[in-house]
């Protein structure tokens, strides 16, 4: 239950299994930030397992933002429409709750946000990732840090596997015994992600374990897939290389936490998931992820969850645009790609033929937005269909006009959150971003966590996707569906 301290009706109080926190009201809402959800990952915890966190006298100030995982800012032309907030400190697995303030005694429904960044980085501390306006709207909001880059996806002889994806499951044990006291409903937690954070929420609805956690999943713009670890190891072993060291857990406790992100921005400069290059991925673990999650998917994990799924219009013109690749592209640089990946000159031929005047880059961004996400996600909702699992299908394409980026990777956060006018959002999708939008958008979320119905048909053989194009938004069967088929396996 949420106390507000009588001589200071702006403060209110919860009491944890761990001890009291000290939140702030503000418009209605109740935020509780810096929450430690597990004990720091420093000295013998770095590189191991999350732990339980230690307990506390009195009352944890949890009015600010706490410490964010170690992680390097966007480089280049990136870092002018994605930023970066970084606090330091050694307890960043720590979680921010949005709430209501007033309420009646009936739990609420939970969200529990994943955010995205190439496993490398973001934070709960950004801006744009502030849980208000789904507090407002009678959910309760739930936000954990968890670890990145080399402390939390390294392969390392003697660690664990998929340490920030295990800090995940430990954030959704804590919703599970705590979040009661903050209002919301442990037996309708909705668990959402972008990005990296949609490939995490992936590989968690297809752990044995999920239905005990979550009730819901939402994927957005998510890669289904976690690579064998020996090929998820290869930035590991790149940075193993640059430091002269082996990979190992011994020898990589050994080095600072700054020098191992300055020898992870060498070995990944001039990276992006479109060109290729040094990455973190999930790996295959015995523990986690057993199997493929994109696999574990169409063979029935997860079917007894309801799941939303979808991708944005454009995706990959974030990473070709701002940076000018778009441009420089050649159809020398499409033949290799496309081979590397398994994609058939006859479907370049149709993409070609579908988008007459798209110069080569753009030609090579729609083949990989499809070939990466697009085909996955078709896959997986065909999959759970067959085994009569509820999945709700949508594409983000309004066009933003920040940089030609149209409806680029990450535009859609903004209206997802209902927070358009935040900087956060700005940078990607600029001053006019339709109101009508995020709020057609934001209510689609809180209805399908709230109801597990976002307003329109669940998937069928006629292929249902809302489209929200910031016009009628309409429900659109089967959209583009010889490109699809064109690059189905």
């Amino acid at each position: 239950m949420i106390m507000h301290d009588a001589g200071s009706p702006t403060a209110p109080l919860v009491t944890t299994g761990a001890g009291t926190v000290r939140g702030v009201e503000r418009d209605g809402i109740d935020r509780f930030l810096d929450i430690p959800y597990a004990a720091p990952p420093v000295g013998s915890l770095r590189f191991a397992l999350p732990a339980s966190s230690p307990s506390w006298d009195g009352e944890r100030d949890a009015t600010v933002a706490g410490p964010t995982a170690p992680q390097n800012p966007y480089s280049g032309a990136l870092a002018r429409v994605l930023p970066t907030v970084t606090i330091a400190g050694d307890d960043f697995l720590n979680l921010n709750i949005c709430t209501p303030a007033s309420r009646g005694a009936e739990l609420l429904p939970v969200m529990v946000w994943f955010h995205g960044g190439s496993l490398q980085h973001g934070s709960n501390a950004l801006e744009g990732y502030d849980g208000g306006a789904f507090a407002r709207d009678g959910v309760v909001f739930v936000a954990p840090n968890y670890r990145l880059g080399a402390e939390g996806f390294s392969v390392l002889e003697g660690a664990p596997l998929n340490l920030g994806l295990a800090d995940q499951m430990a954030a959704l044990r804590w919703v599970q015994a705590e979040i009661a006291a903050f209002g919301g409903d442990p037996r309708q937690v909705t668990v959402f992600g972008q990005s990296a954070g949609g490939n995490t929420t992936a590989a968690l609805l297809a752990h044995p374990e999920a239905p005990s956690l979550f009730s819901r999943a939402i994927i957005q713009s998510g890669p289904l897939a976690a690579l064998p670890p020996e090929k998820a190891g290869r930035i590991t072993a790149l940075i193993a290389k640059d430091l002269g060291i082996p990979a190992t857990r011994t020898a990589f406790m050994n080095v600072s936490p700054d020098d191992l992100l300055a020898a992870q921005a060498r070995v990944t400069a001039g990276s992006t998931p479109i060109t290729g290059g040094a990455g973190y991925s999930l790996s295959i673990d015995p523990s986690l992820i057993p199997t493929n999650p994109q696999d574990a998917l169409e063979s029935g994990a997860g079917s007894g969850i309801p799941l939303m799924i979808g991708t944005t219009t454009d995706e990959a013109r974030l990473w070709l645009v701002p940076t000018g690749l778009v441009m420089k592209l050649k159809w020398l640089h499409l033949a290799v790609a496309r081979r590397k990946v398994g994609i058939s000159a006859a479907a370049v031929k149709l993409f070609k033929r579908n988008y007459p005047d798209a110069v080569t880059g753009e030609i090579l961004g729609a083949l990989a937005t499809d070939k990466l996400l697009r085909v996955p996600m078709n896959q997986v909702a065909d999959a759970r269909l067959a085994h009569a699992s509820g999945t709700h299908v949508y594409e983000f394409a309004w066009p933003s006009p920040v940089e030609y980026l149209r409806a680029a990777h990450a535009v859609e956060l903004g209206f997802v959150f209902d927070n358009v006018n935040s900087p956060d959002s700005v940078g990607l999708a600029g001053t006019g971003a339709p109101q009508e939008l995020a709020s057609c958008m934001h209510r689609a979320w809180v209805d399908f966590a709230v109801t597990g119905d976002p307003g329109w048909s669940s998937w069928t053989a006629a292929r249902p996707v809302k489209t929200f194009d910031g016009g009628t938004n309409p429900v659109v069967l089967a959209p583009r569906d010889d490109e699809r088929a064109a690059l189905t396996p």
